[in-house]
C-alpha cells in the first residue's frame, strides 16, 4: 500500500519576514487535505509551523477564518 500523497496546488506568500505556503494534497486514500506552513527568521536560522485541516473541516474552518479577518478589517 503506498503513502504518498499528491500535491495538488501549492501557493506561496511572501510578507516581510515571514513566508506562508498553502499547500492542498491528496492522502493515499483519495481524501483532500490543506496544510499551512508559515517559515519565519529568528536570529541565523528559520523557524517553522503547520496546520493541517482536513476536508471534512474545511468548511468550519473557512467560517472562522472569515470572521477572523473580517474582525481585523473593521
Amino acid at each position: 500500500m503506498s503513502t504518498e500523497k499528491k500535491e495538488l496546488f501549492s501557493e506561496k506568500i511572501r510578507a516581510g519576514s515571514r513566508t506562508y505556503f498553502f499547500d492542498v494534497k491528496k492522502s493515499a486514500n483519495g481524501s483532500k487535505y490543506l496544510v499551512i506552513n508559515e517559515s519565519k527568521k529568528v536570529g541565523e536560522s528559520r523557524e517553522h509551523n503547520r496546520i493541517m485541516v482536513f476536508e471534512e473541516d474545511i468548511l468550519s474552518f473557512n467560517d472562522g477564518l472569515k470572521n477572523a479577518v473580517s474582525f481585523i478589517l473593521k
